[in-house]
């Protein structure tokens, strides 16, 4: 049994990471930044500065701002931001974002002078969005995760001021505290009114925007090619299609919101349709998929702390590994099972690159899901991969830690060579 303490934390992780949000999250936090700026300066900026770090240009770049009328990037994720965020919504800044509003941020882009320049910091994590009109000027600023503003200011005065200090998520539940073991006992033993709100806004929210992208066209509709080609009895087939078609939806403009995992709504989708889809076909009681999504939440988590936020590590990846530890869970793995689902997953498919936001972003939740699936389905018929096959350790933590390693450390320079070739013709 957990102590208290820990349980209590394992609580609040949960709390902390599954929230809802509108569109991909990274032009979300650029909007937030733009309407916290737009608020400080008192009106409409005649002149705007976005000032963002590498990861945030990647992932803009190619995406749907949500409530935009399909417009895409940095321009138009400040502008909307600008003219029609709400400034306490933080990453439902553009949930109520009405038809004239989309308009005027239209003829507004036309005006108004918007330029993107690169952070001067070398945070992963960087927006700052800079305003002026005649001789005022505001700016605010979010870095390491996207709602953690660490700066507003007008003119000379600082409404808000906060140190940066390096420890990413500091105001959160500690999510090195996690561990697979305690993460299963945690799953077993869990009062389910403690994450009941939590796992049922996640439940209506994602699969409503994946039955969403299998009802109409989004993107490459990788949803749909998958159900055309391969059908739909097979449950591994409809669980790879629905985590793909909620993608498809969300990074082309559905405005229905999801629930996010490790700030994204891709891995929020990702960690949480699948075994949805899984517990359906199998039959189980609520309360066994309540748990079941326990396990896939945490895991995800547990593979995404080492690797941040942010970098060249695709982290659909975490999250389809988790789906796999949450599948195997409903179909009465423990320790044994989730461990081996986790270290197969992760081994058959890390190489996978992040590169940035867009429609190619449901094809890879497609092929995390299978690695998960196939993780669980290997160690059923015996089969496992072992200490000493490429990034694999002797254990689920010694892996999960190499993941983390290879992604923060060994793809930094991969990272800034994706960036590079993503904005030249």
């Amino acid at each position: 049994m957990l102590d208290a303490k820990l349980y209590e934390t394992y609580v609040q992780i949960l709390k902390d990471e599954l929230l809802p949000a509108m569109g991909c999250t990274e032009p979300v936090a650029v909007a937030y930044a733009g309407a916290l700026a737009r608020r400080a300066l008192g009106g409409l900026p005649e002149r705007v500065d976005i000032e963002v770090s590498r990861n945030i240009v990647k992932n803009v770049k190619s995406v749907v701002v949500p409530n935009t009328g399909g417009m895409r990037g940095l321009e138009a994720a400040a502008a909307i931001g600008i003219v029609a965020g709400d400034a306490d919504g933080q990453l439902q800044v553009l949930a109520q974002v009405t038809k004239e509003q989309i308009l005027e941020t239209k003829e507004y882009m036309k005006t108004a002078e918007l330029h993107v320049v690169p952070a001067k910091s070398d945070y992963i994590f960087d927006i700052c969005i800079h305003v002026y009109k005649g001789e005022d000027s505001a700016e605010a600023r979010i870095v390491d995760f996207h709602t953690n503003v660490v700066m507003i200011r007008k003119n000379e005065d600082y409404i808000l001021n906060k140190e940066i200090t390096g420890r990413t998520e500091s105001s959160m539940a500690d999510k090195s505290l996690l561990t697979v073991k305690d993460i299963i006992e945690f799953a077993d033993t869990v009062d389910i009114a403690d994450v009941k709100d939590v796992l049922d806004r996640q439940i209506s929210y994602n699969m409503d925007i994946a039955k969403e992208g299998m009802t109409n066209s989004y993107g490459a509709n990788i949803g749909k090619v998958l159900m055309h080609i391969y059908g739909g009895v097979d449950v591994k087939t409809r669980a790879k299609a629905f985590a793909a078609a909620g993608s498809d939806a969300r990074m082309n403009g559905c405005e229905l919101p999801v629930v996010i995992n490790s700030g994204s709504g891709n891995q929020g989708i990702t960690s949480s349709v699948p075994v949805i889809i899984y517990a359906q076909e199998l039959g189980v009681s609520q309360d066994a998929l309540y748990r079941a999504l326990v396990v896939s939440n945490l895991c995800t988590l547990h593979i995404k702390e080492g690797i941040g936020r942010l970098s060249a590590y695709c982290g659909a990846v975490g999250a389809g590994c988790g789906a796999g530890a949450g599948i195997a869970y409903l179909h009465g793995g423990r320790l044994e099972e989730i461990s081996h689902t986790l270290v197969n997953g992760l081994a058959i498919i890390s190489g996978t690159i992040c590169d940035g936001a867009k429609a190619s972003c449901a094809a890879k939740i497609a092929a995390a899901v299978d690695a998960g699936i196939l993780g669980y389905y290997m160690y059923k018929d015996g089969q496992q991969f072992r200490c000493g096959d490429g990034i694999v350790k002797g254990d689920v933590e010694k892996t999960i830690r190499s993941v983390g390693l290879l992604a923060s450390e060994g793809m930094q320079e991969t990272d800034k060579e994706i960036v590079k070739i993503m904005i030249e013709d």
